[in-house]
């Protein structure tokens, strides 16, 4: 009866790739194989001194930096963010997290990682949303490596505005002192993932990791599902 049910649903509502918007058959999910096989993925996690990691150097001090891949206007991986931030589906994030998971699992990128860190929201913000994306992220990639989850100790103390059309100057200056940790000890001689969705101009992710910094001892690593670099 339940299949039956779910059939007559899936007849009026068909479920559709989030890139496409083609339906998907019983074997997908969120993504259809054709778009998954396309997506413009950086292997950065297999790549010292890559493009990204140039970007942030001097910035301050970091052990690694990838990406999922590559995040460009009107693309694949703009696509899946929007309807990860926008529509409400924190099913996505958590999808694309485990096919991110899938890929570093093995890899040196990861091998001695303590926690993982979502960037945190306001928790106004994050009531208005249902859902931090940035967790939902981590969740999947939780599932696939095993490394457990620290999202109480970084914390967003200011609910600063939307910075989707501000400039790199007042990125930088909208993130200014609106992180904080509220236990330095936690994070004490150890190696920290930072995980947020998007980088751009990266003054999200020196701001935490400034913070994060703060303990003493402490390392860190950032990735992001999409970026600009």
């Amino acid at each position: 009866m339940r299949n039956i049910f779910r059939d007559f649903l899936t007849l009026f509502f068909p479920h559709l790739c989030v890139v496409c918007n083609c339906r998907l058959n019983e074997s997908e999910e969120h993504i259809c194989l054709n778009c998954l096989s396309l997506l413009p993925k950086t292997n950065y996690h297999n790549q010292p001194n890559n493009r990204l990691e140039d970007f942030f150097a001097g910035r301050f001090p970091f052990e690694h930096i990838t990406a999922f891949a590559y995040f460009v206007k009107g693309g694949s991986i703009q696509r899946v963010i929007h309807e990860l931030k926008y529509r409400n589906n924190p099913n996505i994030g958590y999808f694309i997290g485990e096919l991110y998971g899938i890929d570093i699992k093995y890899s040196s990128f990861i091998a001695d990682i303590d926690y993982l860190v979502p960037v945190p929201l306001h928790p106004k913000r994050q009531k208005q949303r249902g859902y931090n994306q940035s967790l939902e992220i981590a969740k999947g990639i939780s599932k696939q490596t095993g490394i457990p989850i620290n999202s109480a100790t970084l914390i967003r103390v200011i609910n600063n505005p939307s910075q989707t059309k501000n400039s790199r100057f007042e990125r930088w200056k909208n993130v200014e002192d609106i992180f904080t940790i509220n236990n330095t000890d936690t994070f004490k001689g150890k190696h920290v993932l930072l995980i947020d969705d998007v980088i751009t101009t990266g003054s999200t992710i020196e701001a935490c990791a400034k913070e994060i910094l703060k303990s003493e001892g402490a390392k860190i690593s950032i990735l992001a599902i999409g970026c600009a670099t």
